[in-house]
């Protein structure tokens, strides 16, 4: 009990896709290893949990009906403007417009599906890793700065 005051909080992972499966899979496996998923088959809905959930990492499909990717991306930027979300693409489409398109839009990262289920948690545990080590250099920073004369 000790250690968990001292662990490192788990990653919140909101994934988006209207194919149920494929969003329900993710977020099983999410779980499987560890984090924190929650499952939204629509903007709407990802905009309403987004809200309370505060993801940590979004992974988008770009496709799908009503509000793509990209413009759910945009929404989800403008209402969490306090804090930092990483978005990762996960669409069938991999060609060069398709990953010109989520590079315009912010995307960090354009996976191809299906996305090799070890390849996958490798991704979001360097995404962890990097996380991780940037919490600590922010709180290092900030130690410095208050010091400082």
């Amino acid at each position: 009990m000790f250690m968990e005051a001292f662990s490192t909080p788990r990653l919140r992972i909101l994934c988006v896709d209207d194919n149920r499966d494929a969003t329900d899979s993710a977020v099983e496996l999410l779980r499987l290893v560890g984090f924190d998923a929650r499952a939204c088959y629509d903007g709407p809905e990802a905009l309403s949990a987004a809200g309370d959930f505060a993801p940590d990492i979004c992974l988008l499909d770009l496709n799908m009906p009503g509000m793509d990717g990209d413009e759910l991306a945009r929404l989800l930027r403008d209402q969490a403007v306090d804090r930092a979300m990483l978005f990762i693409a996960v669409t069938a489409r991999g060609d060069r417009e398709s990953r010109r398109r989520t590079a315009d839009a912010g995307f960090t990262l354009h996976l191809v599906k299906p996305v090799d289920p070890h390849q996958f948690i490798q991704i979001i545990e360097a995404i962890k890793l990097i996380e991780a080590g940037s919490e600590g250099r922010d709180a290092q920073d900030r130690g410095r700065s208050s010091s400082d004369p």
